[in-house]
């Protein structure tokens, strides 16, 4: 007769070190962390909406995804709606106040969407692009990009302008009414949706007088954390952007 082998494990036997570790509850926590981590930094990111600068597009309080690859390969064009880290032109940061609970909250805030974002990131809408040149205003009040009328339905509550009224010829001039600036290299003119309520590109533009060279704010190039592409939360305002 033949002789049956059987190949059995000893249960006493001690487990590879490798395995002990990798089945530990403390990797798999590490693990997760730093699977966010990956993602936050190179996949998607949510963010707080914290003003009504954008409205009626986005509301105070929404959380949207931002796509961190939407610009891999390309760069974003006049009508995207990115985040981006606001520089010292925009104003402080805040982050110097910050205590450990803010900070906490902060970190918190970063990962999920549900909290303070970062110490100065900021929403806007893209107007134009590093070379681009804008200008304002058309008869009917449009900014001018390249010498063509800008389509803006989304603005909501724009700044008052009526035609030979209160317009760029008027004195006073509508505060629409900006002084022509062409995009330096790595930049973008970013404005808000609800125009006059939105401390944006070209707030200090806007009063009579301004210095037409350094008035402007940019969202620089290396600043874009990405394109806003969902609305997350609350669950009635799910849309895409």
């Amino acid at each position: 007769m033949g002789q049956d082998w059987a190949v059995t494990s000893d249960p006493a036997a001690p487990r590879p070190l490798w395995r002990r570790i990798t089945g530990s509850t403390l990797f798999h926590l590490v693990a997760a962390f730093v699977l966010v981590g990956l993602i936050l930094s190179f996949v998607a990111k949510p963010y707080y909406v914290p003003s009504g600068s954008m409205e009626q597009t986005l509301h105070p309080g929404d959380r949207v995804l931002v796509n961190r690859l939407a610009f891999v390969g390309s760069a974003p064009s006049t009508g995207d709606v990115i985040v981006f880290d606001a520089d010292e032109t925009w104003g402080p940061d805040g982050s110097a106040d910050d205590g450990p609970l803010k900070s906490v909250l902060r970190w918190a805030g970063e990962v999920t969407g549900f909290g303070p974002s970062g110490p100065h990131t900021l929403i806007k809408r893209v107007i134009a692009g590093p070379g681009q040149t804008v200008s304002c205003c058309t008869a009917d009040g449009r900014l001018i990009v390249d010498g063509e009328p800008l389509d803006e339905p989304y603005v909501f509550e724009d700044l008052p302008f009526t035609e030979g009224e209160l317009d760029c010829t008027t004195t006073p001039a509508s505060s629409r009414c900006l002084p022509e600036v062409t995009v330096p290299d790595d930049s973008y003119l970013v404005l808000g949706d609800h125009r006059s309520a939105s401390a944006d590109g070209a707030v200090a533009c806007r009063s009579q007088g301004a210095d037409a060279d350094g008035c402007w704010r940019w969202a620089r190039s290396d600043q874009i954390v990405g394109k806003a592409a969902v609305i997350l939360w609350p669950v009635s305002r799910w849309s895409g952007l």
